[in-house]
């Protein structure tokens, strides 16, 4: 059963006084705390969309504040989440939550983590920023959450780094967001954050370099004007740079735009600076939009996009919407960061995909779109999948008594340890990064496979 949480509304703040909430939260007693908190707070009085996030705690128990010391009771671990279920990104949300639920729903009932089931508070910021900076606050200030898990975006990531940066005193850190951007993995804020995936910069420096190595040398970009892009764009830029090349150019578009927005302008702009490529940093419904007019003005050349992009949901969308769905895909390749989910000869896969049949997992009721509909399998849901199974290594690892103020020390003792994915899984003070490895996919009738030849497909 999900329960429902009172949401942080104009009404609600002012029946807590600042003075009352520093004393039930009486741990928070920094003084540059309690700036940041009157400022965030008295700031949110005038915001607009107080009271849009909704949450929902994983049974009757999750996430009340009685019996709970820093997100753990005598029988539960609570993980706070903040990500996309709703608007245009919304499967992103919603399928690294399958993922990662699939792997829990496991663990639990196999009588959770010491005994310890886990729960996840989830709140809803449409893949926007303010709303994430409030579910946030949500999260460690109501629910008191042992740690932030399943996190999606660079926009709302960056926005939410500066939170875990003032609550440093409280060991309170972000686990495997759905991002591979920069800044949750260098100074200022890459001590408050774990990442497992490969991130951006890798990825777009092995796509320009396959693109290179096969003759494909003007490359073009095409991006979201936010974080995101830019971080995307960074790396392509620093990509071409050390091989003497440079962005020979670059369109963008607003963060949120759906498939039925018109994308010619951007093609217009890409298609007069002559690229042998393209390659894209955004979501679905954006680059599925542009993919779709690119093939329609003309712009036949091979079109890349990041894991991000939730490669299924841009698929489909290609796919119900024209006729000769190939004329437009075999100029597709995405970076995956995760292997391909029908690759059952690896071991993590076979799990992913025994569970995800066993318990077909969804959002909650009140989180649910009803005119979506979910994936049995997707390269996002086993990123979530692979989230989980990693996070639950690192709970164990503290034993009978886990605490925030032993997890980082916790998360240090993963060295060289088999995930079932193919790939070691290492971290240390200078590694907050677990794994490297890329993997390219094309689609060939009508699904993604991986992408051996390059040249043979693209050359």
């Amino acid at each position: 059963m999900w329960q429902s949480t009172m949401p942080l509304t104009f009404g609600t703040l002012a029946a807590f006084p600042l003075l009352e909430i520093h004393a039930q939260f009486s741990s928070m007693r920094a003084l540059t705390r309690r700036k940041f908190l009157r400022t965030s707070i008295l700031g949110g009085l005038a915001a607009p969309w107080l009271g849009r996030g909704a949450a929902f705690a994983q049974d009757e128990t999750a996430g009340s504040p009685a019996g709970f010391h820093e997100g753990v009771s005598a029988d539960e671990i609570l993980l706070g989440t903040s990500a996309a279920f709703s608007g245009p990104s919304r499967g992103l949300g919603i399928e690294l939550y399958r993922g990662a639920q699939a792997c829990f729903t496991r663990v639990n009932e196999q009588g959770g983590v010491g005994g310890r089931r886990i729960a996840l508070r989830l709140y809803d910021d449409g893949y926007q920023p303010v709303p994430s900076v409030q579910n946030t606050m949500e999260l460690l200030l109501r629910d008191r959450v042992f740690a932030l898990f399943g996190y999606v975006g660079t926009p709302t990531v960056t926005r939410v780094l500066p939170i875990l940066k003032k609550f440093q005193e409280e060991n309170v850190y972000m686990f495997f967001p759905f991002t591979g951007a920069q800044p949750q993995r260098e100074p200022p804020y890459g001590e408050f954050a774990f990442n497992l995936r490969a991130s951006y910069r890798e990825e777009t420096a092995g796509l320009v370099e396959n693109f290179l190595r096969i003759g494909r040398r003007r490359i073009a970009v095409f991006y979201q004007a936010d974080a995101y892009g830019r971080s995307g764009w960074a790396g392509v830029r620093e990509a071409l740079g050390a091989r003497g090349e440079q962005i020979v150019g670059e369109a963008t578009y607003t963060r949120g735009a759906a498939y039925g927005r018109g994308m010619g302008e951007q093609v217009e702009i890409l298609r007069n600076s002559s690229p042998d490529a393209v390659i894209c940093i955004g979501a679905y419904g954006a680059c599925a939009a542009f993919l779709r007019d690119a093939i329609d003005l003309g712009l036949e050349v091979p079109i890349a996009n990041l894991s991000f992009v939730g490669s299924e949901n841009l698929l489909q969308l290609i796919t119900d919407s024209v006729d000769d769905s190939e004329r437009y895909t075999r100029y597709l390749v995405n970076s995956q960061v995760v292997p391909s989910y029908e690759d059952e000869s690896i071991p993590v896969v076979r799990e992913y995909a025994e569970l995800m049949d066993r318990y077909r997992p969804e959002v909650p009721e009140p989180l649910r779109q009803p005119d979506y509909v979910p994936f049995d399998r997707s390269f996002v849901s086993l990123e979530g999948f692979v989230n989980a199974k990693m996070l639950v290594e690192i709970l164990g690892r503290m034993g009978d008594s886990p605490s925030r103020a032993r997890l980082e020390q916790a998360v240090f003792t993963v060295r060289d340890y088999d995930l079932g994915i193919g790939e070691m899984v290492s971290f240390s003070e200078q590694r907050r990064q677990g794994m490297q490895r890329l993997y390219y996919t094309v689609v060939d009738q009508g699904r993604f496979v991986p992408l051996d030849d390059w040249r043979a497909r693209f050359g």
